[in-house]
């Protein structure tokens, strides 16, 4: 590969380096390099913003490098407030081992797993001493920690800091000891746990990894891409689903979501940018070839297809979907009953919140919003739940 194929490499879903020099001229060397990224299982399900730094992995991981993958399952106890405005709780073991259970199947489906290292960091930190910790620390004083900006916030509010929180840099940079990485990718907000790996690194008389930052993107409420929030498209979301979530993003997330979630090439991308920017191209038109593009990245085309043919009939054609969850239930029974038992809706809370923002139609026939919480069932319906959601409830 030329300079030029590896400063695109390096640089599409990057938003800050270091060590790129030395990166560049390792990769222009020849080398195989030991590339490693690590997620905590803090939810069940990886999400459109985890995909850039994946995609990052199956980039290096084409061109013949060893990727290293970490499932952070002693780190996820502890906890990371990188990017937290206030103490993050610790995880129970229970909680984590049920959320990595599908964590490389998802992972899988960007990367191929027969050539992946993949890792538990609890094999080399559930083994360390205090000596060791105490170690660890040593390389790094207290005014590192509150420097950072998130902490001087909550500190200058009169937040609690736990001693817990300082030690999780410790634990992320002492994977890169553990691993021998020469590259580690993580997003922006993982800046400071990131330089640890470098640090401790030279510690232990290892070349510190160049490091590759990736951007934080939007969710589908604007605010970061976040599990904790519930504004994500998951990995493992089903076509129709991610489809429909993709086509709700905000006009301007178009280009971003094309350049750092899919490998849609870039000069492709630039014709898209300037055909919005000029009129040329409607911005659901550009949407929906993202919605199609992410579809298939995850699904495969024929998924892809079926997705956008459901989506067209559903919300431009305004038809009924054929295939929707049916639910049988006794004539008169309360209709937040049959979707509780269903799993349809997690809490009667939800219910009445998609019912007081008008989010609950009945679309069989004229279409009438359901205004009251108790509302009833007497005969066969089908109903929209929200946006994306319908479920035919039968009576007995």
């Amino acid at each position: 590969m030329t300079k030029k194929a590896y400063t695109e490499l390096l640089e599409r879903g990057t938003s800050d380096s270091i060590g790129s020099d030395r990166l560049m001229e390792r990769l222009l060397k020849g080398d195989k390099l030991r590339v490693k990224l690590g997620i905590d299982p803090t939810s069940p399900h990886l999400h459109l913003g985890r995909s850039i730094p994946l995609l990052k992995l199956k980039d290096f991981q084409e061109l013949g490098h060893q990727i290293v993958f970490i499932v952070g399952d002693f780190t996820g106890v502890i906890g990371d407030t990188s990017d937290k405005e206030s103490e993050r709780p610790m995880l129970n073991k229970e909680a984590i081992e049920e959320n990595k259970k599908t964590y490389l199947e998802q992972v899988g489906k960007l990367i191929d797993l027969d050539k992946v290292e993949f890792k538990y960091n609890s094999e080399w930190l559930g083994k360390l001493t205090y000596h060791e910790v105490g170690e660890h620390a040593d390389q790094f004083s207290v005014a590192d920690f509150i420097a950072r900006d998130n902490i001087r916030r909550r500190l200058d509010d009169g937040k609690r800091v736990s001693l817990r929180e300082v030690l999780y840099p410790l634990m992320q940079g002492y994977d890169s000891v553990a691993v021998k990485a020469d590259v580690e990718i993580g997003g922006t907000d993982q800046r400071f746990n990131l330089l640890a790996g470098r640090k401790l690194q030279e510690h232990y008389q290892q070349e510190p990894q160049s490091i590759l930052m990736n951007p934080l993107i939007p969710g589908l409420d604007g605010r970061k891409m976040s599990s904790s929030w519930g504004n994500t498209i998951n990995l493992d979301d089903e076509p129709a689903d991610m489809y429909g979530k993709v086509m709700s993003l905000r006009d301007e997330l178009i280009i971003d979501y094309f350049t750092f979630c899919t490998r849609h090439p870039l000069s492709k991308i630039e014709d898209m940018k300037d055909k919005l920017e000029n009129g040329d191209t409607h911005p659901r038109d550009a949407k929906m070839a993202l919605a199609y593009e992410i579809v298939s990245l995850y699904h495969g085309d024929t998924a892809a297809k079926d997705a956008k043919e459901a989506f067209v009939k559903t919300f431009q054609e305004k038809e009924i979907p054929t295939d929707i969850e049916e639910v049988k239930v006794g004539k008169g029974a309360p209709l937040v009953e049959a979707l509780l038992g269903a799993n349809l809706i997690s809490s009667k809370s939800e219910w009445r919140r998609l019912v007081e923002g008008g989010g609950v139609h009945v679309v069989d026939g004229e279409d009438e919003t359901v205004t009251d919480p108790n509302h009833v069932i007497n005969k066969t319906t089908v109903l929209k739940l929200g946006k994306r959601r319908f479920v035919k409830i039968t009576t007995d």
